[in-house]
């Protein structure tokens, strides 16, 4: 098993700044907002996306005032469009009725929004609320589990985040979940990850795999 202390430490010196890729200026709304808009899509398409849509829509209030057909045509490019759109405006709908127009804070009032899962709710908790919470995207699920601390055939969201909130250290989870993606665009990539340059070879099973 790695050792997920040394695997932190380690991706705190070469990313001192976990920052979430996703812009949102600090607002709890835009970031709920634009993390919806990113299922199947980039957080860089999703960010160029999101200049005119919150140009266009600036708050809650705006955005569950909207027409569907216009903003459909704004995210047109984040894909699922029509879904997206939807669940926008119907969250924030709810948001105004249910929380009085605050982002709410816990796992089960985010659950209850229209298109929130876990991930972004985890998300949310983390990033506004400083909460643990590990948001099991494509990354994270792909690159702990060439760690070794799970079968690597393990795709499961659930499952994974269950195993990860067990291991990595509450404080740590949010923040360990943003180093994840800055670390496999840069070294663990999913087709040509760069094993020979990686900081973290000697904590990964996969590669210790290959040396044998």
């Amino acid at each position: 098993m790695p050792n997920i202390h040394k695997i932190i430490e380690i991706l705190k010196e070469i990313y001192p700044e976990a920052i979430c890729s996703l812009e949102y200026g600090g607002d709890p709304w835009k970031l709920l907002i634009a993390a919806r808009l990113s299922a199947q899509c980039t957080d860089e398409r999703v960010n160029i996306v999101c200049g005119p849509l919150f140009r266009r829509f600036p708050d809650v209030w705006s955005m569950a005032a909207a027409s569907q057909t216009e903003v459909e045509e704004l995210i047109r490019s984040c894909g699922l469009y029509r879904t997206k759109a939807r669940s926008c405006i119907e969250m924030s709908q709810q948001i105004i009725t249910d929380f009085d127009g605050e982002v709410p804070d816990t796992m089960d009032e985010l659950l209850s929004l229209p298109g929130v899962g876990r991930k972004i709710a985890n998300l949310i908790l983390g990033d506004i609320f400083g909460k643990p919470g590990i948001v099991a995207d494509t990354h994270c699920i792909r690159i702990n589990g060439r760690f070794g601390f799970y079968p690597e055939e393990l795709k499961d969201p659930a499952k994974c985040e269950k195993i990860l909130s067990s291991i990595v250290p509450p404080e740590e989870q949010s923040d360990y979940c943003h180093r994840m993606v800055l670390f496999g665009r840069e070294y663990c990539m999913a087709r040509s990850p760069r094993c020979d340059e990686c900081p973290l070879a000697h904590e990964c099973e996969k590669v210790i795999s290959y040396k044998l």
